[in-house]
């Protein structure tokens, strides 16, 4: 049905070792049982909880249909998240580029990641990638004679070819000349990981928020936590405002380049990549009457400003 398994199943092996010494012996989950259960997750967030409470309610009701009767967890109600993400300036992303390339290791650690870092952030911006699709990649996924990456493991279980940039190309072949002088066996397989630790195998997502959070502080830019941020995926959201914000000073229509930007950036809907019209506008409110300009056919109320405007 095109769901990955891995989180699901690290939340049935954590609710295997809370109840592995409780002497439970029947296939049966009890209120009482859920109750001890949710009691003891203080360090979860509100997001992750979620989660692993929707897992729960299904695999209880998967119970019940198997003739085990079980607790049913109700969901709880969500809130509306109003999170704002961090769009980066073109100097910040500069500054960031420039710390990002001036780090350094203290000594040899054959599990540290550094060597893929700046080349792992270059991609996240140039290609609005999100950072696990990065770290999944393999070598057969990035064809730098034709110019293109492809994407195979998604969000939205959507493939999706994505071009390289001329700048991009030359900082990957770059990364490429290095990383293939390591004495790894393998490292240049069709199905290797193409971003690499110097022992050859895949980088963690964890070890590059480690990294971003220390390039932040070379740049002077606070992290302030607590999920507000500034994250690694507002790289993301930083490629998209900034692609917007170049097309409409190229006085493209900004509502038909939509569907085009949905599609490279994997989203399933519009509805997904309509709100960085409105950062685009909060970011950049010198680009507000173009957009209007542009789109006055879509908005005839529109045209009176733009003719004021033209004056």
């Amino acid at each position: 049905m095109g769901f990955t398994t891995e989180k699901i199943e690290y939340i049935f092996k954590e609710l295997d070792e809370f109840f592995k010494d409780t002497g439970l012996h029947e296939p049966v989950l009890t209120r009482q049982m859920v109750k001890m259960w949710r009691d003891s997750r203080l360090n979860d967030s509100e997001r992750t909880l979620y989660d692993k409470w929707s897992i729960i309610s299904q695999f209880s009701r998967y119970m019940c249909h198997c003739g085990f009767p079980c607790y049913v967890p109700p969901m709880p109600r969500q809130k509306d998240r109003v999170f704002i993400p961090r769009i980066f300036t073109s100097d910040e992303m500069q500054q960031f580029f420039t710390a990002a390339d001036s780090l350094r290791m203290n000594g040899f650690v054959a599990s540290h990641c550094l060597i893929s870092i700046p080349v792992l952030f270059r991609t996240l911006y140039s290609t609005g990638m999100r950072i696990g699709e990065a770290v999944s990649l393999t070598n057969k996924d990035v064809d730098l004679d034709k110019g293109i990456i492809l994407i195979r493991k998604t969000k939205n279980q959507r493939q999706r070819i994505i071009p390289v940039t001329a700048n991009l190309e030359a900082v990957l072949k770059q990364y490429l000349s290095y990383r293939n002088t390591l004495p790894v066996t393998g490292l240049e397989d069709d199905d290797a990981h193409f971003l690499v630790n110097p022992k050859g195998t895949q980088i963690s997502k964890g070890a590059a928020y480690n990294w971003f959070r220390k390039v932040l502080k070379k740049c002077g830019i606070p992290f302030v936590g607590g999920n507000r941020g500034p994250r690694l995926h507002d790289l993301r959201h930083t490629f998209a405002v900034h692609s917007l914000m170049k097309q409409v000073r190229e006085g493209k229509d900004v509502y038909c380049l939509l569907p085009i930007l949905a599609v490279f950036m994997g989203h399933k809907t519009l509805a997904g990549t309509e709100s960085y019209v409105r950062l685009t506008r909060e970011m950049f409110p010198e680009l507000n009457l173009e957009i209007g300009r542009v789109s006055s056919y879509v908005f005839p109320s529109l045209e009176k400003m733009v003719r004021e405007y033209e004056k």
